[in-house]
């Protein structure tokens, strides 16, 4: 399972529905659920680093190391091989501590740009769909 952690408020916005549908339609190992916690909650829950032991944390920041997606299903894949459950932290307005992202197993970027919180949760709902995808051998991603 994969759990997405963000910083900020939970919006019901136009986002929402989409975000929903592709919750909808992951099976195991690739479902995800998510948790939001402000900010400065978010900042606190980080500086004590309370993930399970086992657990492959990943940093969504524009800092970290762009991957395909192809390659984004195969890191998943190995970490699910281990029975490890994945944790994708979405930072609050001003990312996250460079402490959490040297912590991190993992530091993913979506590119140089930088996305509105509630467009980076559809961007990794619609990345792990697309892991998902990959990883059944679907015609969802082609090249």
């Amino acid at each position: 399972m994969v759990h997405i952690i963000a910083g900020g408020k939970k919006h019901k916005g136009e986002y929402f529905w989409l975000i929903d549908d592709y919750m909808k339609k992951v099976r195991k190992p690739f479902d995800f659920d998510f948790t939001f916690y402000e900010a400065e909650e978010l900042d606190v829950l980080l500086s004590k680093w309370k993930f399970p032991e086992d657990a492959f944390v990943i940093i969504a920041d524009e800092r970290g190391k762009e991957i395909t997606s192809p390659e984004l299903s195969q890191l998943l894949q190995e970490e699910f091989t281990y029975s490890r459950e994945v944790y994708i932290v979405i930072g609050g307005p001003f990312g996250v501590t460079e402490e959490a992202r040297e912590r991190a197993h993992f530091v993913w970027s979506f590119g140089k740009l930088v996305f509105p919180h509630m467009l980076a949760r559809l961007i990794v709902s619609e990345q792990l769909y697309r892991a998902y995808e990959i990883s059944r051998g679907s015609h969802y991603h082609h090249e």
